[in-house]
């Protein structure tokens, strides 16, 4: 899933709420960047705000729909006369969120356009895999799948996972990870991460180390790389 926001507070309350609710998260508040990642491939659903600083956000929902992607797009802006909205809907938006917007109301909505455009396709959108295809990670359906076998994780075992997996190669500290994955930071929660990591790897088997990496000092990394 990307968000495409130029305000960087939004940005990140967006991907929180999203994260929070067990998806995998890439951001930019580029329009070319977002562009290039949706040529890049694997990416589910587009939060997309028409107001952006580089090209107009137009553009990024033509590029959506480009050499037969048909990538959902739900548009996030403060465009909020009846005109810009059938404008986005002909355009070829799948749903239309205005500023101000409560965050738990856009993950339903993009939790519904998921389903009415994926559920039950068995479509590859919205499946991210890594290593080879040895790992895959399905953010529609929420499952994990390692080497052909499916992960019975946890609801904070599949945010952490997830998350790492939103940028492969990435460091995330132990408070960035909670503040993902539950939305905020408490009392000895670096202690609960390290927790939640251990059975992660347990769950993982022998290629866990090789999954989940930990950077010394600083947190954790997913070592695979993520396939094109």
């Amino acid at each position: 899933m990307l968000i495409v926001e130029d305000d960087r507070e939004l940005r990140e309350l967006v991907r929180r709420y999203l994260q929070r609710a067990g998806h995998a998260v890439q951001s930019t508040g580029s329009g070319a960047e977002a562009i290039a990642l949706m040529t890049g491939g694997g990416v589910g659903l587009v939060v997309l705000d028409l107001g952006l600083p580089d090209i107009d956000g137009r553009e990024v929902l033509a590029a959506a729909r480009a050499d037969g992607r048909g990538i959902p797009v739900v548009v996030l802006t403060a465009r909020s006369c009846v005109d810009d909205r059938i404008d986005g809907l002909r355009r070829g938006a799948d749903d239309y969120v205005t500023k101000p917007f409560s965050p738990t109301e856009l993950v339903l909505r993009v939790e519904a356009v998921l389903q009415r455009t994926h559920g039950g396709t068995g479509g590859g959108e919205g499946v991210m895999s890594f290593g080879g295809g040895r790992l895959r990670l399905d953010e529609v359906r929420h499952e994990a799948h390692l080497d052909g076998g499916r992960l019975e994780l946890t609801p904070t075992e599949w945010g952490l996972l997830t998350a790492l997996a939103a940028t492969p190669g990435r460091v995330y500290s132990r408070y960035e990870l909670i503040n993902q994955v539950r939305g905020y930071e408490f009392p000895g929660y670096e202690r609960t991460v390290d927790s939640h990591v251990k059975n992660l790897r347990h769950k993982l088997g022998p290629a866990a180390g090789q999954i989940v990496e930990t950077v010394l000092g600083v947190g954790y990394r997913l070592g695979w790389s993520r396939d094109r």
